[in-house]
């Protein structure tokens, strides 16, 4: 999925530096997402290994489209240690990254879920 094409006309990062983004997006994702989920039609979680080098490069990253895309909504955190039933959480430690969209853009939510699926099976 090289084709730039689904970024939406209200992306205002310069089209020059899209393909730098979309590489950074690229290797963070090749990184090896632990799981890739869609809880509700329009937000993805990505549950990602690593420490918190990786905590603070994905929410530098997140910060930087927020303010090109603004229609992202990133949320991070970790996840607790809880059991629910007889299944222990699996983003338990782990980091976790929330990406929302408006009903508008949930064209771009199944791209960037299907990138992250081509990339991470790589």
């Amino acid at each position: 999925m090289s084709d730039l094409a689904w970024v939406p006309r209200s992306c205002t990062l310069p089209t020059a530096e899209r393909p730098l983004r979309v590489a950074e997006w690229d290797a963070l994702f090749a990184a090896g997402p632990v799981s890739l989920s869609r809880p509700e039609p329009l937000r993805l979680r990505l549950v990602l290994a690593g420490g918190p080098e990786v905590g603070e490069r994905v929410r530098e990253l997140a910060e930087r489209e927020s303010g090109c895309c603004s229609f992202f909504t990133f949320t991070t955190g970790r996840g607790t240690d809880r059991v629910a039933g007889r299944h222990r959480d699996r983003t338990a430690g782990r980091l976790w990254l929330d990406i929302a969209v408006d009903p508008a853009h949930a064209a771009v939510l199944d791209a960037l879920a299907a990138r992250i699926d081509a990339v991470a099976a790589r």
